[in-house]
C-alpha cells in the first residue's frame, strides 16, 4: 500500500506541475496555455500529490500478526 501511495502521490505531483507550467506559459501548446485558472488548478494538485508521496512514505508498514 506503501508504494502505491508514493506513486500515485509522483504521479499528481508531476501532472499538477505540467499544469501549473502550462497556465504560466512556460509549456505552451495546449488550450490550458497562459490561463491563470491552471497556475491554480495544476498547484493545488502538485501540493496534493506531494501529500500522498509524504504519507506513503512515513506511514508503518502494516505488519501480520500470526
Amino acid at each position: 500500500m506503501r508504494l502505491v501511495l508514493v506513486v500515485f502521490g509522483i504521479l499528481f505531483l508531476l501532472g499538477g506541475l505540467v499544469w501549473a507550467l502550462q497556465g504560466l506559459g512556460i509549456l505552451q501548446g495546449s488550450f490550458m496555455s497562459n490561463n491563470p485558472t491552471w497556475v491554480w488548478i495544476g498547484g493545488i494538485t502538485a501540493i496534493a500529490g506531494l501529500g500522498i508521496a509524504v504519507l506513503g512514505l512515513t506511514t508503518k508498514a502494516a505488519t501480520k500478526k500470526a
